[in-house]
């Protein structure tokens, strides 16, 4: 105990006494990226209506971001380990920005799927930078929660945020805005980066594994380009089929080819290791239900009961309070306490209970009876996985892999809601359709049916949370062998940070 409660010597070491503002800058990043894979999909009724595009294209304007932010996201983290990570980072949400006004100004369908493509990329850039940047701020173990504990709020509940902002900015101003408002976050962000973050270079810069990232990236496109073609086309189309296995190809070439490389994009041993991996496939699976979630509720709510855009995003406010009181209560209090195994593990739990709560969902349900329980579990359930498990991700990452093990988080997460939007809205759709075939007659059948498809993709998700719950078990580490690995962290950066003081005190006098 006494080796994680003795860190004044670290953190005068670390020359950072913005180290919380870095904090908050980093959270506007993350919200930045986290809500606008959701803040759009409010808004697009109103942006097909102005630009005139049909039913059948409207899906590119979510998909083009995830394709292009799902691909390029290892890229993305490499950038950060090769160069300057504040560099990076401005970079990133600068262009973040740009590409949100051109999403803005649009006069045409392409210009608007162009913008989210350019999106996704720059969101690729940025969000493992911000991620790496906390990794290298916050050494101490109690900070280090404190400060995950945000970054885990904003990752589980960013999403919601974006349903409720989305709603709000399309019903009293207007789509665009869905859009305009990322230039208000860029701008604060780009300001507190140039007044408060230090421009740290690598001793040594590696080179750019330019086959592996061509491998990786269209490996990832494929697999997302797949799951999403699946909830259009079928699992069945030859599109579908010829992408994904064409995906699942080009990673395991991808890993091949890293065995073999002197300078891989991703050294092998960031996900051998067996607590890193666990802590990746509880992001993946936490993941696949978020987005199911935010879906499949927010399609009962405003077509079935009838809820309005903003009432609709306001309806998850308790989950998103529940998250924010679990993340950092987790973090702070009880990690140290408990370990990420039992915290995850009931985090799965709770929401395999609240997604088999949802089941019970029918066109007369209220709100406060059958969908609220469920939110606050939830809230409480993702706040339990999210930053617990992306600290244990990163912690005792090298600061040469702190970006692609940051990258590989947000990939996880990012690939988790692509496969799970596409999987269980294909579930959905088909026991919908099955439902109706046998059930067409009455007013209330189109409904009734809908419910019943929501009702099988909640079931689906229930199952997940439960193989994560059994993941989390087997791979996450207990309390005291967490402990160790923080107190090896501790012990390994304290003499390199010690003899770096003076240079960073340099440094930070020249202000960067």
């Amino acid at each position: 105990m006494s080796s994680v409660t003795s860190i004044p010597s670290l953190r005068r070491a670390e020359g950072n006494d913005h180290r919380w503002l870095i904090l908050v800058i980093v959270a506007i990043a993350q919200l930045m990226v986290v809500l606008d894979a959701t803040v759009v999909n409010i808004a697009l009724p109103s942006a097909q209506h102005a630009l005139g595009f049909p039913n059948s294209d409207r899906q590119w304007v979510v998909t083009a971001y995830a394709l292009a932010f799902g691909s390029l996201l290892l890229l993305g983290g490499r950038l950060g380990d090769m160069f300057s990570r504040k560099r990076v980072f401005i970079t990133g949400l600068i262009g973040f920005a740009l590409s949100s006004a051109l999403g803005g100004a649009a006069i045409s369908f392409g210009m608007l799927v162009t913008a989210r493509t350019l999106q996704g990329a720059f969101g690729a850039i940025l969000a493992p930078s911000a991620l790496g940047t906390l990794i290298s701020t916050f050494r101490d173990p109690r900070e280090r929660g404190r400060a995950f504990g945000v970054f885990g709020s904003v990752a589980g509940g960013g999403g919601a945020v974006g349903l409720i902002l989305g709603g709000l900015l399309t019903q009293y101003l207007s789509w665009r805005w869905t859009m305009y408002v990322n230039l208000v976050f860029a701008a604060i962000a780009v300001a507190g980066a140039l007044a408060y973050m230090q421009s740290n270079r690598p001793a040594s810069r590696p080179r750019m594994d330019w086959p592996g990232t061509l491998l990786a990236s269209a490996g990832l496109f494929l697999i997302v380009f797949g799951f999403s073609r699946a909830e259009i086309a079928g699992w069945t189309a030859a599109l579908t089929v010829g992408s994904l296995a064409g995906g699942v190809i080009l990673l395991a070439a991808f890993v091949l080819a890293e065995r073999r490389v002197s300078h891989p994009l991703l050294p092998l041993r960031v996900i051998t290791d067996r607590i890193r991996g666990g802590a990746y496939l509880s992001v993946g699976l936490a993941g696949i239900a978020v987005f199911g979630v935010f879906l499949f509720l927010t399609y009962y709510l405003q077509q079935v009961k009838g809820f309005s855009p903003v009432t609709s995003g306001l309806a998850f406010l308790p989950m998103i309070a529940c998250i924010l009181l679990a993340s950092n209560s987790s973090s702070i209090l009880l990690l140290p306490r408990v370990g990420p195994r039992a915290l995850v593990v009931t985090g799965m739990l709770l929401g395999a209970g609240a997604m088999t709560y949802l089941t019970q969902l029918s066109v007369t349900s209220s709100y406060v009876g059958a969908i609220l329980p469920a939110l606050l579990a939830l809230g409480l359930g993702f706040g339990m996985i999210f930053a617990p498990a992306i600290n244990t991700a990163t912690t005792g990452v090298a600061r040469q892999d702190s970006g692609v093990a940051s990258a590989l988080v947000n990939t996880m997460q990012q690939v988790g809601g692509s496969i799970g939007t596409a999987a269980l809205s294909t579930l959905a759709l088909t026991a919908t359709a099955t439902y109706l075939a046998a059930h067409h007659a009455g007013a209330l059948a189109p409904a009734a049916a809908a419910v019943h498809g929501y009702s099988v993709a909640f079931t689906v998700s229930a199952a997940l949370f439960a193989v994560g719950a059994l993941v989390a078990f087997l791979l996450l580490p207990p309390r005291r062998r967490m402990r160790e690995l923080w107190d090896a962290a501790i012990t390994e950066v304290t003499p390199a940070v010690t003899a770096n003081a003076p240079a960073q005190d340099d440094l930070a006098r020249a202000g960067n």
